[in-house]
């Protein structure tokens, strides 16, 4: 099965960046993120012990939104090997980490890293 699960719109204030103003000063971020998991044992048991728990997935995100980077590309890297970490039986993840309102000299609403990594599960024939 190819079913996913999807938490929007995160928002965290975080101390991430290039310039010494932004570790200091921080800013306001935005994550979404869909991973990729069976969830039929769920669908049938009702069971949160079948499913992956969102506020895990929060919880997590949230730590690894705590240790300041210089770059989005270095948080969300972090991110999506936590979760694969804590979550072996994910299949994919699609992680955006958006930093708002970022410091270029222009009127800009946010810029953000999108990574998407696939995982093999085993069962493909080789």
């Amino acid at each position: 099965m190819n079913n996913k699960i999807e938490l929007k719109e995160l928002k965290f204030y975080a101390y991430h960046g290039v310039l010494p103003q932004e570790t200091l000063v921080g800013n306001n971020y935005i994550i979404n993120v869909t991973i990729t998991v069976s969830l039929a044992k769920a669908m049938l048991s009702d069971n949160l012990d079948d499913t992956i728990n969102y506020a895990a997935v929060y919880n997590i995100i949230k730590q690894e939104m705590t240790i300041p980077s210089k770059l989005l590309e270095h948080v969300a890297g972090r991110i999506l090997h936590s979760l694969k970490h804590h979550f072996p039986q994910l299949t994919e993840i699609k992680l955006s980490v958006s930093k708002l309102n970022p410091p270029l000299g222009g009127d800009i609403h946010s810029a953000s890293v999108i990574l998407e990594e696939t995982y093999p599960t085993g069962n493909e024939a080789g």
